[in-house]
């Protein structure tokens, strides 16, 4: 079986310690085959958030992916926002919507974020044409019998992501299995089924001090023969 930790919304300048200490003992000592994180790795997107959250990564000491989020996108800086958000960062840069493959199970990232939007809220999801395109056509390129996830930063359906439905029913008929998210730091588990295809909504909860509904947590997702299990771990 493939395990996997799921965590979200660290943001980094707002982050809980005795949270991110736990999540990392935890890494330590079950050694889950990746940690798959679902964007807000920082607060504003400045570089000693960015310098801490590129030091949490490396010192995991397994296969990561992160996805983009909000948060990450520069707010005050419109140069840094719309030509280089990642400027200097490098290690959260290489593994910025890096696609994973592990015995069969495929972690396909689905861009969520936009550097402008034509409404006034721009924490809100946005999925472009070409993102959704890219990720199906990476899905495309998969061997068959592959068991697909797909992760990005805003869940699909219920958080005023535009283009949400259109790409969960794209996905659906692509033969994913899940879509991993945050944003809403509090975790979920859904299912849909769309055209006769199951698919799985995960979402993660926060390891930072901007606590909703949940204690801090992560979720556990293991994968088998292409089934998936999912257990939200919460922080005592």
């Amino acid at each position: 079986m493939t395990r996997l930790f799921h965590v979200s919304d660290v943001h980094f300048g707002a982050e809980d310690p005795g949270a991110i200490a736990w999540f990392d003992a935890l890494v330590k000592a079950e050694r889950p085959d990746a940690v798959v994180m679902t964007g807000d790795l920082t607060m504003r997107a400045r570089s000693n958030q960015f310098s801490a959250a590129a030091a949490w990564l490396q010192g995991l000491g397994v296969p990561v992916t992160v996805e983009v989020g909000n948060h990450d996108l520069p707010y005050f800086n419109p140069w840094k926002r719309f030509v280089t958000p990642y400027h200097r960062y490098e290690v959260v840069e290489r593994l910025a919507e890096r696609p994973l493959k592990i015995d069969g199970l495929a972690i396909v990232p689905l861009k969520t974020t936009a550097r402008v939007h034509w409404r006034f809220d721009w924490s809100k999801g946005h999925i472009a044409k070409s993102a959704l395109t890219a990720t199906l056509d990476r899905i495309a390129k998969l061997p068959p019998g592959t068991t697909i996830i797909v992760a990005c930063h805003h869940p699909l359906v219920g958080s005023g992501t535009r283009g949400g439905d259109k790409a969960l029913a794209a996905l659906a008929g692509a033969g994913v299995v899940a879509v991993l998210s945050g944003h809403m730091h509090d975790p979920f588990d859904l299912e849909r089924t769309i055209a006769g295809h199951a698919i799985r909504l995960i979402g993660a909860g926060t390891l930072s001090e901007r606590l909703r509904g949940s204690r801090p947590s992560f979720n556990e997702i293991g994968v088998e023969a292409g089934e998936l299990s999912v257990s939200a771990r919460v922080m005592a």
